[in-house]
């Protein structure tokens, strides 16, 4: 059964999380590159999870990385096909070098980006992941993803619940949305509730 809209699922360390995500039919898997960062994920353990999904592609998230440096680091991981960054630098020198393009940006950001800026980076085929530090959005942040979504190709991960995703996703033109994997209690063991319940208020209703 198919999602109604595009989505990733961010920072993925176990395979619970992996195979779960691939059986809903998840578009992205995001893996954590920078070995600072903890949820850094080793080539190893990369291999061991994604070598039990398909149907999904994969994507590496840096946050400071260079983008030298990024071309280095996934050598060791040779499915990644997307690369995600918090810098627009990074990923302006990784055009044309065969990746898709995430722009991880904050909601205090776009309201700085200017239309020419993001038209640029929308020919580019670069995605806004759209993130915010509070819970709930304001008037304030509708109006500035309206005015990014009108140029680009927006997802979000703040402010979505299982009660007002379809709706999000509909008055603010989305083209989806992201959340954030957890971790397991035990090996095999997770808690899933909201991750879930999101992603099944996203199903396609099957038509008989």
């Amino acid at each position: 059964m198919a999602l109604k809209t595009f989505v990733k699922i961010s920072g993925i360390t176990n395979l619970s999380d992996a195979r779960y995500c691939a059986g809903m039919y998840v578009d992205l898997l995001g893996f954590s590159l920078e070995k600072e960062n903890e949820k850094f994920i080793s080539p190893e353990e990369y291999s061991e999870i994604t070598g039990w999904v398909s149907g999904l592609e994969f994507v590496g998230e840096f946050e400071t990385y260079t983008s030298e440096q990024i071309l280095e680091v996934v050598k060791a991981y040779p499915t990644v096909k997307w690369i995600e960054h918090d810098r627009l630098e990074a990923l302006e020198d990784l055009e044309g070098k065969g990746f898709g393009l995430l722009y991880k940006m904050g909601l205090e950001e776009v309201r700085q980006i200017e239309n020419e800026v993001a038209e640029r980076l929308s020919s580019m085929g670069v995605i806004f992941h759209l993130t915010s530090l509070h819970e709930e959005l304001t008037e304030i942040d509708f109006e500035a993803i309206r005015e990014l979504t009108a140029h680009c190709k927006v997802i979000l991960d703040a402010g979505i619940t299982a009660e007002n995703v379809n709706q999000l996703i509909e008055d603010l033109g989305l083209y989806g949305i992201s959340l954030t994997g957890g971790d397991e209690i035990k090996p095999g063991l997770k808690d899933f509730d909201e991750l879930a319940d999101i992603l099944e208020a996203l199903e396609e209703e099957e038509e008989y």
